[in-house]
Order: C-alpha cells, then sequence, then structure tokens
C-alpha cells in the first residue's frame, strides 16, 4: 500500500483533527520502507498530504481534507451541503443552541477575550445564564482574569468551538464589514419588488457611519456570520439553532 493510500486511511478514520507531527510518528516505518531516509520521512510525508489535498480537490470528489484546529481533517465540500445537511438530520438529534446562547457565543468570537459585563452590555442583557451553557457544552473557556477593579473573569472560545464549526481558527470567520454587507443585501432581497424600491443601497447605508463596537448591531452580524458558519447551515431564528459534531463541513 502506498503512502498516500495510508496517509488518507488514517485522515479519514481519525475522529479529531490529526497533526502533522502525529501522521508523521505513524507513517515513519512506511516511509522508511518504501526507500526514504530518516532525513527524509518528514518531506515525503509532506509531499504525499499535499497530493492527497490536491487528488481531493478534484471537482468529481465529494470530500476535501482541510486543516482545522492545528490538524487535518476529512469533510464534505461546501458546495455538497445541502444533501449533507439533510442527511445528517436525518440521523441523531444535533446539539441545539438557542438564539441567546449562539448571539453570545458570536460576540465571544469576535471580541474575545472577552468578560460577562462587556458580553451583556454587548447584548443588552444579562448573559450570565448563557455563558454557563456554552462552558457546559465546552464551546468556550475562561482565559483568566481582566485587570480592572474586580478582576472578572474573561472568556474565549475552545477548539471544541472550531470543530463544530469547521474552522481553521477565528481568523477564517467572516469580517463585520462582510456581514454588514450580507445581511443589508439578504434583507433587500426578502422584500417585494415595490418595497426595494425605498430600501437604501448596502453602500449607501454603510456611508452613515461604522458600526459602534458596543452597539446592539455587533451580536445581530456575529450571530449570522456562525449561523453561516454551522456545519447543519442553520440561520438564526426564535427557534434553537442546530450544530452538528459531523464530518460535513460548512
Amino acid at each position: 500500500m502506498s503512502l498516500k493510500a495510508k496517509l488518507e486511511a488514517i485522515i479519514y478514520a481519525a475522529e479529531t483533527p490529526i497533526t502533522l507531527d502525529h501522521i508523521i510518528q505513524l507513517l515513519h516505518e512506511s516511509a522508511i520502507a518504501e526507500g526514504a531516509t530518516e532525513d527524509e520521512v518528514k518531506s515525503r510525508v509532506r509531499v504525499a498530504l499535499e497530493e492527497l489535498i490536491d487528488d481531493c480537490a478534484a471537482a468529481d470528489r465529494g470530500i476535501e481534507i482541510r486543516q482545522i484546529a492545528g490538524g487535518y481533517r476529512m469533510s464534505t465540500k461546501p458546495e455538497q451541503h445541502d444533501v449533507v445537511r439533510d442527511f445528517a438530520k436525518s440521523l441523531k438529534p444535533p446539539i441545539r443552541l438557542s438564539l441567546p446562547a449562539l448571539e453570545t457565543l458570536a460576540v465571544i468570537a469576535y471580541k474575545q477575550p472577552v468578560t460577562v459585563p462587556e458580553i451583556s452590555e454587548i447584548r443588552g442583557v444579562d448573559s450570565s445564564g448563557v455563558i454557563a451553557t456554552l462552558l457546559d457544552r465546552k464551546l468556550i473557556t475562561t482565559a483568566g482574569r481582566k485587570a480592572v477593579i474586580g478582576r472578572p473573569i474573561l472568556y474565549k472560545s475552545t477548539k471544541e468551538f472550531l470543530l463544530r464549526f469547521g474552522l481553521k481558527d477565528v481568523g477564517e470567520l467572516p469580517s463585520m464589514e462582510e456581514f454588514e454587507k450580507l445581511v443589508a443585501e439578504s434583507f433587500q432581497s426578502d422584500l417585494p419588488p415595490e418595497a426595494n424600491e425605498n430600501v437604501v443601497p448596502a453602500e449607501s447605508a454603510s456611508q452613515a457611519g461604522p458600526v459602534s463596537e458596543s452597539s446592539t448591531a455587533v451580536p445581530e452580524i456575529a450571530t449570522e456570520a456562525l449561523a453561516d458558519k454551522t456545519p447543519a447551515g442553520e440561520t438564526a431564528t426564535e427557534e434553537p439553532i442546530e450544530t452538528h459534531a459531523s464530518k460535513a463541513s460548512d
């Protein structure tokens, strides 16, 4: 069996993203058996990994290999999102997040590290209870204490958060400016044709000035961003938001 075939099998079987170092450790003997020297093992595994990623990127493949949360993971391609979502929904019930929980998680993802008072100020409501839920789901964790009076606890997103939303890191989240425009365009497209005549274009609306860092627009736009990144692809509604811990990509 070729080195690339073994590499593919390992990544497919891994329940969580597997690091390059772990892969090299597992394939060390195979690389040596194929004629690699000790110094060449790492480079050969890297080449095989790059070739495998390129193979999966072909248009006739339904899966891809992505770098997520510090490792490599096999997942379905975004263009197969709808059929995979329908399949995932037909299986066991997904983990559910309420709109307040998703909104709070979005604020933390974009503003981390952040304290509960800061989150509550942005959302306009007390967020203490929702924080407990997110901690229990292991989507957030503590990040020390802020050096101010009272030394409130700081919170940040976790590796589990990256896994649930299929992200390499939080830098993959869409920018606030991108989602301001997307939300404006989505709102305009939902209106009847006659109403669109009276709607200010997104570009004109943006000229009115940037959204305040502490305004309630932050959780609204951030929630849109996270909802769009969930494997289940649900949008923010009054119903609980569903996320699946499957190998489906966002």
